[in-house]
């Protein structure tokens, strides 16, 4: 192909985390990038908004011990990070009675607690045969994705509510979907890919330990200016990609480009909306039909001062009962804006979207207040972000794949598709479904298309 013809080597669509990176590793190993994204900024899942004077992650926020790409990478960046507040009694809600405890076990009965073990044990023990490159090529892997995540826990029935309530909420907060909606394959392949359950469930030593100064989103955008004048286009969402033998053409309102290689960061749900000519293989095109984004909604409220820090909270709670999963103490690094921050997510966040917005905050406040006391009633701001609103996202946290799809079409998620590439965390080997997980996936797809100059 006549260079002359080309806006850039590669093309990247999708300005997030795994985009960006990918075009940074393209720069470096002496590639033209340019890349394409469809909202008005960078960072995809990651949104930084500044609310109160402080500045606060509407979309992913933590990392833990286990994710060494993005400790490096924030560093590299000249960025610092700073412990999510753990400090003090946890609480925990159970048929709308509150306890509080200390420590990581909460005060259930012995039998509960067995069988809580036992359920933990099973998860812990089935993940770790799962070869997160390729869990389709699993032991059983037909028969384990043929069993929602629902059938395959069974609870056993004296314990079962509590039980079943605890997963639901776990499986709800991770996933952004209920055990009835996702594989039992897809939910091991997650858990071994990101180290156990642990690390997914925890605070301190967990991928929940650690936030980022001044927001997530900075990591975009600061590798994003390190590509160089005019490397980004915004509002430029992808419409149609056409291959040829000479090279691929991207389509959107605010232009066309052509390059060699072009590789596609964008959950897998919304690149499916893309026009593909030659059409995709069927595979491919069946991932993209089967992979529901998870729902979320984030919702913060900032007060005067962190009243449960002086009741001796820690302010990490669980629900089980309300729209609440989980909740954290979400105060600013130099604590000048205290906060709570609360996840409502799975069923209970398809509902709460329904709701009128004044109503939806009546709800929170009442269920911060069971948890924390009746100062919670009276935040100085309340925001919330429902991510299932987001056009060019469709939801959040993760993508979940649905019951036959992983161990049917799963070769396929990282297989390019002539000169299309493919990234994203959902396509990652490790921490999927994480920031770590995007940056992995946006290396190897760098280093696929370098292969393939």
């Amino acid at each position: 192909m006549n260079s002359s013809n080309l806006d850039a080597d590669v093309l990247v669509v999708g300005g997030g985390l795994a985009g960006v990176r990918a075009a940074a590793k393209l720069k470096a190993g002496g590639a033209s990038v340019l890349v394409l994204e469809a909202r008005d900024r960078l960072g995809g899942r990651t949104y930084t908004r500044s609310l109160g004077g402080g500045a606060f992650d509407f979309g992913g926020q933590f990392i833990g011990p286990g994710q060494p790409r993005m400790y490096q990478l924030i560093q590299e960046l000249g960025l610092k990070t700073f412990g999510t507040h753990v400090f003090g009694r946890r609480i925990i809600e159970l048929r709308g009675k509150i306890r509080t405890y200390s420590g990581t076990i909460p005060p259930l009965g012995p039998i509960t607690l067995l069988h809580l073990h036992r359920a933990l044990a099973r998860s812990g023990r089935w993940s770790k045969s799962i070869p997160t490159a390729d869990p389709w090529n699993a032991m059983d892997a037909s028969v384990l994705d043929g069993l929602t995540l629902e059938a395959w826990q069974r609870p056993p029935r004296k314990s079962g509510n509590v039980v079943h309530r605890l997963s639901d909420t776990v499986v709800r907060t991770i996933f952004g979907a209920d055990p009835g909606e996702i594989s039992t394959l897809h939910y091991l392949w997650f858990v071994a890919s990101n180290g156990g359950l642990m690390p997914l469930v925890e605070t301190k030593g967990g991928f929940q330990q650690d936030r980022i100064v001044g927001g997530a989103q900075q990591i975009s955008e600061r590798i994003a200016a390190t590509l160089g004048r005019d490397a980004v286009v915004l509002n430029a969402a992808a419409r149609a990609i056409r291959q040829d033998e000479n090279g691929v053409t991207v389509e959107s309102a605010a232009g066309t480009w052509r390059a060699r290689r072009v590789i596609v960061s964008i959950p897998l749900a919304i690149a499916g909306r893309i026009a593909y000519q030659p059409y995709l293989p069927v595979a491919r095109d069946q991932i993209h039909q089967r992979v529901a984004m998870g729902s979320t909604v984030k919702v913060f409220a900032t007060y005067e001062r962190a009243f449960w820090r002086e009741r001796g909270l820690s302010g990490e709670a669980v629900g089980t009962s309300g729209a609440i999963s989980v909740t954290f103490d979400n105060t600013t690094h130099d604590g000048a804006v205290p906060c709570l921050l609360g996840f409502v997510a799975g069923r209970p966040a398809r509902i709460f979207g329904t709701i009128p917005k004044e109503q939806r905050r009546a709800q929170i406040l009442d269920e911060l207040a069971c948890l924390f006391g009746a100062a919670a009633r009276k935040p100085v701001h309340y925001e919330e972000m429902d991510w299932g609103g987001e056009r060019y996202s469709g939801g959040c946290p993760i993508g979940n794949f649905a019951p036959g799809t992983l161990s049917t079409f799963g070769d396929a998620l990282r297989t390019p598709v002539g000169r299309i590439h493919w990234a994203g965390t959902e396509s990652a080997r490790q921490c999927t479904g994480y920031m770590e997980g995007a940056v992995e996936s946006g290396d190897r797809a760098a280093a696929e298309v370098v292969a393939a100059l």
